[in-house]
C-alpha cells in the first residue's frame, strides 16, 4: 500500500541535538575533572566503612529507656547522617526489649565525623545565668557569698566543678530543663550556675549556619523559634535586660555544656536567635544538622568505633558487574541478531547511556556523596531492559509506518511522533516506582531505587538527543533507504513486497 503525495514534516536538525549531547558529556568530564574525582565512590557493602555502636541510656526520670524511644532515636538520627550527604550509610537497632542498641555504619573515611555527630544528644536549653567563675575547682561560692535564692548544695556543687577535668565536658545532655543546674563551657575555661531553662530545643523550628561578617566573619548558628518559643524568648530576654551581670546573660547550653553566654541588652520579640561559640564551619554545620532534627529522646554510652571490611568485597563487585556487562551483551545480540546493522544503533545508545551514566556517579560522588552499592548496581541492570524497550519500540514503529508505504525518511519522522509518547509514558512509570521507592525505603532498596531513576532518566534523555538524531542521518544513507537485505529495514523485514523507495516514490519530506 501506498500514500502518494503524503507530506510529512521532519523533526531534523539531528545536529543540533548530537552538540547538545556532546556538550552534556564534555560539561560532566570537565566538572568531574575539576572536582578529581578519578573513581566511582562504593558503598559499605563494597569497600567497608566505620561503625561504632550506641548504648542507650535514659537522660532523666522523664525519658527512659523504652524500644519507642529507640526507634524514634534511630529515625533521627538517620536523618541526620542523610542530612550531611552520606549515602547508603546504615542505621539499625539491635537485641529485643531495654537492652537494645543502637548501630551506625558509615562508608568510607567519613565515619568518625559523623560518629561524633550522631551520638549527641542535642538537648538545646536557654537558661539564665545566675553565677559564673573561672573554671577551676575552689573558685565560686567557697570563696564568695554564696548566691542568692539558691539552694546550698548547688552553690557547694558549683564550688567543686572542676572544668578542667575532661570528665566534666564529655555533654551528657542529663540536665532536666525545671532545675537548676551547674555546669562548665565547652572549652572548659568557665563554670556557671544556671537557672531552669526557659526556652527549649523543641521550640526551635528551624536551625540554619552561616558566617556573622559583623562579628569578623566567625561561623555561627542561626535559630527561629516556633509561636510559643518566640513568646518564651522574648520574656526572657527582656527580664534579664534590667538585671546586673552576671544575671543579664542568657546562656546556650547544648547537652549540658554551655555553647555560649551572651548579655542581653535589649528584650529580642523576633523570634530569632544567634549560636556563636568559636565554630569552624564543620561544627557549625553539624550543629545546625542536629538541631534541625530535634533532640535525642536518649543519651548514649558510645562504644568501641571500628573499621568495617567489606561485608562482600572485589569478588562480589566484580560478579555485579559481568551481571551486567552480560545483560548489556546479551541485549547487543539480540539487536544485531533481529535488527541487523541497524542493531548497532541500541549499541551506540547503549554505550553512550553507560557512559553517561558513569560520569554522572563521579559527579554526584563528589557533589553529594553518592556511594554505589550491590543494590545499586542492580538498579542500573533491571534499566538496561528499560532502555531497550525504548529502541524496540521505536524500531518497530518505523517499520509499522514503512509497511504503511512511507519511505525510510518519512517512517523515522512519524515512526518517531508516535514511539515516543510509548517511551515517555514507559520510562515515566519506571521513575516514578523509583521515587516512591526512594522516599519510603530505607537502606540498600533507596540505592537500588536511586539508580534505577536515574539510568532511566538518562535513557530518556539519549533515546531523544541521540538514538532519534542517529536515526535522522542514517535514514539518508543508500544503505539503509534502499532496503538492504542486511541493513535489518529490508523489504523482507519490513514486512513488504517491494522496498519502501518504491512503495513511496510520491512521497514528500519537509524540513
Amino acid at each position: 500500500m501506498s500514500t502518494p503525495n503524503k507530506t510529512v514534516k521532519s523533526s531534523g536538525r539531528p545536529g543540533r541535538a548530537l552538540a547538545i549531547l556532546a556538550l552534556i558529556l564534555v560539561g560532566l568530564s570537565a566538572t568531574a575533572l575539576l572536582q578529581g574525582a578519578t573513581s566511582v565512590r562504593l558503598g559499605l557493602d563494597l569497600r567497608g566503612g566505620t561503625s561504632v555502636t550506641l548504648q542507650p541510656r535514659a537522660s532523666n526520670d522523664a525519658n527512659k529507656v523504652t524500644s519507642e524511644a529507640i526507634d524514634q532515636a534511630v529515625s533521627i538520627i538517620r536523618q541526620r547522617v542523610n542530612s550531611l550527604g552520606v549515602a547508603e550509610s546504615e542505621v539499625t537497632a539491635q537485641g529485643s526489649g531495654t537492652n537494645r542498641q543502637i548501630v551506625i555504619s558509615v562508608p568510607g573515611d567519613s565515619g568518625r565525623r559523623v560518629v561524633d555527630l550522631v551520638g549527641q544528644t542535642a538537648e538545646l536549653r536557654f537558661r539564665q545565668v545566675l553565677a559564673t567563675a573561672i573554671g577551676t575547682a575552689g573558685t565560686g561560692t567557697d570563696a564568695a557569698t554564696p548566691v542568692a535564692g539558691v539552694a546550698a548544695d548547688i552553690n557547694a556543687k558549683f564550688a567543686a566543678l572542676d572544668c578542667t577535668n575532661v570528665a566534666n565536658l564529655q555533654g551528657t545532655g542529663a540536665d532536666a530543663p525545671s532545675e537548676t543546674i551547674v555546669a562548665c563551657d565547652r572549652t572548659g575555661a568557665s563554670k556557671f550556675i544556671l537557672a531552669p531553662a526557659e526556652v527549649l530545643g523543641t521550640q526551635v523550628s528551624k536551625a540554619a549556619a552561616g558566617i556573622d561578617t559583623q562579628a569578623g566573619n566567625v561561623w555561627t548558628v542561626s535559630l527561629t523559634f516556633n509561636g510559643d518559643g518566640t513568646k518564651a524568648f522574648a520574656a526572657l530576654t527582656n527580664r534579664v535586660t534590667s538585671l546586673a551581670s552576671p544575671q543579664n546573660q542568657v546562656a546556650i547550653v547544648l547537652d549540658g555544656l554551655v555553647v555560649s553566654a551572651p548579655s542581653i541588652n535589649e528584650a529580642i520579640p523576633s523570634g530569632n536567635a544567634q549560636i556563636t561559640g568559636n565554630f569552624s564551619q564543620v561544627e557549625a554545620q553539624d550543629l545546625a544538622n542536629v538541631l534541625k532534627y530535634g533532640a535525642l529522646p536518649l543519651a548514649f554510652d558510645r562504644g568501641e568505633v571500628q573499621q568495617v571490611s567489606p561485608t562482600l568485597g572485589s569478588d562480589q563487585l566484580e560478579a555485579g558487574l559481568l551481571a551486567g556487562a552480560l545483560g548489556m551483551l546479551l541485549v547487543f545480540i539480540f539487536s544485531v541478531i533481529y535488527y541487523r546493522v541497524l542493531g548497532f544503533v541500541t549499541v551506540a545508545s547503549l554505550l553512550v547511556a553507560a557512559g553517561m551514566l558513569y560520569l554522572t556517579f563521579l559527579v554526584l560522588g563528589e557533589a553529594i556523596g553518592f556511594t554505589l552499592t550491590l543494590a545499586g548496581i542492580a538498579g542500573a541492570i533491571v534499566a538496561i531492559g528499560v532502555t531497550a524497550d525504548s529502541f524496540i519500540v521505536y524500531f518497530e514503529r518505523i517499520r509499522d509506518e514503512a509497511r504503511e508505504g512511507r519511505s525510510l525518511r518519512s517512517a523515522v519522522e512519524s515512526g518517531w511522533v508516535r514511539a515516543r509518547h510509548t517511551i515517555i509514558v514507559a520510562d515515566m512509570i519506571s521513575i516514578l516506582a523509583a521515587v516512591l521507592l526512594y522516599f519510603f525505603a530505607v537502606g540498600s532498596v533507596r540505592g537500588f531505587a536511586f539508580t534505577l531513576g536515574l539510568t532511566t532518566l538518562i535513557d530518556l534523555l539519549v533515546v531523544f538527543i541521540f538514538t532519534k538524531p542517529l536515526m535522522t542521518l542514517l535514514a539518508k544513507i543508500e544503505f539503509f533507504s534502499s532496503g538492504h537485505p542486511l541493513s535489518g529495514l529490508s523489504a523482507k523485514s519490513v514486512g513488504t513486497k517491494s522496498p519502501m523507495t518504491r512503495a513511496a516514490a510520491t512521497e514528500n519530506v519537509e524540513g
